[in-house]
């Protein structure tokens, strides 16, 4: 190999190793900070870059999409001093390289010392129980401080998420058995609400059932005392009837024996024999320890003396013979009518008509009706059914 063609391929090694380094790729969302002499001289976009050889220095590519960072448990003490384990999750994204690359050594690690501190300061102004129930409000405030904090460093904190908070395992258990008791508690609550429903319903039921009951009661005992009503007017109407005839027969009985008596013309001996048909009835009875004979015996005993005769001569009254209109055998005494009693009809009687006065009384018409607000002009209706009007012709007056 000749001096010549060494030189040529130096020559071209030093040109090929020039041109690797003035001619730079950067990828899409990436940036690079280029430096000329030490010097911050711009920021590169995603594309082909040149720089100039031996002068210019491209530093390392900054990734410009937005990254996620989890950091682990952290112990963190709450206000109540309690210890608790917080395990987050912050997303951010560069936004100036510049900033970022001479603004702050390492802009990760800064991050998540920052996001450490930040949230213990937070965390620590709340007890556990606000730890516990007031996540949203511990990333508000997390990522309104991180931002502000790394504004400068071409940072920006797209959010911030607590992905949990551990308390200590005594305090887990405290916090299960006051769920657990809590649970039981409105468990108890719904049971007794349901009971107390139960009850209110099966009150109202009774209710209803012993309105119902005596609501039935009460039209019973009003039929029942208007059924007893009419039966007491239909009997009493019978035993007037009964009563009337009855007289009626003890009367032409009367009027016929004392007719017959006239008619026969009795004599005294008659009278006295009759008479000692009487003392036996006298003397009838279980209380009758003695018996005085009356002063009348005497003459009775000479009546009866007088109607056996005196031997020859008949009786005075097996001689006599009647006479009078009302003999034995007479055919001038009328029985067709005795049995006649003579009374208009039951509902025509004045009796009946005071009894069934209560017909035409509100009260009764509406206890009838089984309302106790009946409308007025229902029993207006059942008042002109019931009373008679102009046009109805007046009952008949009973007979004498």
């Amino acid at each position: 190999m000749t001096a010549g063609l060494i030189a040529i391929i130096v020559v071209l090694v030093v040109v090929l190793g020039t041109l690797a380094r003035s001619v730079r790729i950067v990828p899409q969302a990436r940036a690079a900070v280029i430096e000329r002499l030490g010097r911050y001289v711009r920021t590169a976009s995603p594309g082909l870059t040149l720089l100039v050889p031996f002068v210019d220095r491209m530093r390392p590519m900054i990734d410009l999409r937005e990254q996620v960072v989890s950091f682990p448990p952290q112990p963190v003490i709450t206000s109540d001093n309690l210890t608790v384990g917080v395990d987050s999750v912050i997303y951010f994204q560069v936004t100036e390289p510049r900033a970022a690359t001479y603004e702050i050594a390492n802009y990760i690690q800064a991050v998540e010392q920052l996001t450490i501190t930040t949230l213990r300061n937070v965390i620590g102004s709340l007890n556990l129980e606000q730890a516990l129930t007031s996540r949203d409000e511990i990333n508000s405030k997390l990522r309104g401080v991180l931002d502000e904090a790394t504004g400068p460093w071409g940072i920006r904190v797209a959010r911030v998420e607590i992905k949990a908070i551990d308390p200590p395992p005594s305090i887990q258990d405290a916090m299960e058995q006051q769920m657990r008791a809590d649970r039981n508690k409105r468990a108890l609550i719904l049971t007794a609400e349901g009971q107390r429903e139960s009850a209110i319903k099966t009150a109202e039921g009774n209710k209803a059932a012993q309105i119902l009951d005596a609501e039935g009661r009460k039209q019973a005992a009003i039929l029942s005392a208007e059924a007893e009503r009419q039966s007491r007017i239909l009997k009493a109407e019978g035993e007037r009837a009964a009563l009337y005839l009855a007289a009626q027969g003890q009367a032409k009985a009367v009027e016929t024996t004392f007719a017959a008596i006239h008619a026969a013309k009795p004599d005294p001996a008659l009278l006295a024999y009759q008479y000692l048909q009487t003392l036996p009835q006298i003397a009838k009875g279980d209380a009758n320890k003695m018996w005085v004979v009356p002063s009348e015996f005497s003459k009775a005993l000479d009546g009866l003396a007088k109607m056996t005769g005196d031997g020859d001569t008949e009786p005075s009254w097996l001689a006599q013979t009647g006479t009078g209109a009302g003999a034995a055998g007479d055919a001038s005494i009328d029985t067709s009518s005795w049995f006649d009693s003579n009374l208009p009809p039951a509902a025509e009687q004045p009796e009946a008509v005071d009894f069934r006065a209560s017909d035409a009384d509100p009260d009764s018409i509406a206890a009838e009706m089984d309302a106790p607000g009946a409308h007025a002009a229902d029993v207006a209706e059942i008042l002109r059914e019931r009373l008679p009007t102009q046009d109805d012709p007046p009952p008949p007056a009973p007979s004498p």
